[in-house]
């Protein structure tokens, strides 16, 4: 596959995530929660995660933002549910590094990897990466939580 087609696939994957998000939804059970928001752009959201002990049982967002914060949201909560808290944070680490420009094994991103390209636009990457510092603050914490990314 060529990177034209391979661009055009991740486009694609990012615009379904966007038209139709994975996990958009208030979750009243939830147990840990966090407010994220970009006032740069607009982008605001709520995570809610339900944890079983130390694993993740659910995982929801809602709020609005652009097509690439409500994809890697959307992403975000299908590649967390079932996770242990360490495998998150984990993998919260990989996606923070690779939308820096980092190098990392794609491999162990699996279908995240489509958020590759955003790093070529730098103004974009807050973007990406508000779900990321949002879930990871409701991790930390019981309490209700706000990330303020600028």
């Amino acid at each position: 596959m060529s990177s034209a087609d391979l661009r055009d696939l991740y486009q694609q994957v990012i615009m379904d995530h966007n038209k139709k998000p994975r996990n958009f939804r208030d979750m009243p059970d939830s147990n840990h929660l966090a407010h994220g928001n970009n006032p740069l752009c607009g982008d605001a959201l709520v995570v809610y995660l339900k944890l079983d002990g130390d694993t993740i049982e659910d995982v929801s967002f809602q709020g609005s933002g652009c097509a690439i914060s409500v994809a890697s949201a959307s992403l975000m909560t299908e590649a967390l549910k079932g996770k242990t808290m360490a495998d998150a944070e984990a993998l919260y680490e990989l996606v923070h590094k690779q939308m820096t420009g980092e190098d990392v094994d794609t491999a162990a991103l699996g279908k995240l990897d489509v958020l590759s390209g955003v790093k070529e636009f730098p103004a974009r990457v807050k973007c990406a990466t508000l779900s990321w510092h949002t879930v990871h603050a409701a991790m930390e914490s019981e309490q209700d939580s706000s990330v303020t990314t600028e």
